[in-house]
């Protein structure tokens, strides 16, 4: 079977194609290994490393920071293939690692290189409003699909619909300007505060608006969601009144 035959046929009226049913084993273990590998392995690598091995900090960072290049490599053998959200992480790993060897080797130094990781984020979302696609539509395929062929042809396919293409870039502007923003905060920050008060600001900080970003993505999808299946059923009643 081709690619194009895999593809599944999508209408050209307004009535959109259901998601298909999601492969819960799968979708099960790659949350659990991504949790797993990108959250609780570098926590407990960091902390062995410091507290029983007597690394430094600076050391123990970088060696944490291998984990979720495992991750990558793990989904990449797994589906066999290397998406555009894998190569998004291998980037961002490659600039923390060059962020965090340049320059001073400060407490202070190391927190605002935290926030120029984030605001370079932001800025790779904004620049991507260049793009053929933005860089949530990514994001999306990766985390509101299964990785199945299915539920990727289905996610690739909702691009041709207008509304869809509208709340992909819509998102990607607000994570855009909310990292740019959160790093120009936190690098104010880090002059005002005392180091030992930013050490606990700055995850909150991180955390926080991750946080908001993702309740406000869940509940502008939705939004949009429904603004769609309304439009699709008024243009299906349309011709019925006429």
């Amino acid at each position: 079977m081709t690619a194009q035959e895999a593809q599944p046929a999508l209408p050209a009226g307004p009535e959109r194609p259901a998601p298909p049913k999601r492969s819960g084993g799968a979708a099960v273990l790659g949350w659990a290994l991504t949790i797993s590998l990108n959250v609780v392995a570098p926590v407990i690598t960091y902390n062995v490393l410091t507290e029983d091995h007597g690394w430094s900090e600076f050391a123990a960072l970088l060696v944490s920071g291998v984990w979720p290049v495992v991750d990558t490599a793990v989904m990449v053998a797994w589906r066999r293939k290397l998406d555009e959200f894998a190569v998004v992480t291998l980037v961002f790993l490659l600039i923390t690692a060059v962020v965090s060897l340049i320059g001073p080797h400060s407490a202070r130094a190391l927190l605002i290189k935290d926030s120029g990781v984030t605001g370079l984020f932001g800025l790779l979302c904004l620049g991507t409003l260049l793009a053929p696609r933005p860089l949530m539509f990514y994001f999306g395929r990766k985390f509101g699909t299964d990785g199945t062929p299915a539920s990727t042809a289905w996610w690739n396919g909702m691009w041709q619909y207008e509304g869809f293409r509208s709340t992909m870039r819509t998102m990607t502007l607000v994570w855009g300007a909310a990292y740019v923003a959160e790093a120009v905060v936190r690098v104010a920050l880090v002059y005002v505060l005392s180091t030992g008060t930013m050490v606990a600001v700055s995850p909150v900080l991180i955390y926080g608006v991750l946080g908001a970003l993702a309740v406000w993505t869940a509940w502008f999808g939705r939004r949009r969601s429904a603004e769609g299946r309304r439009r699709a059923a008024r243009a299906a009643a349309t011709p019925t009144a006429a």
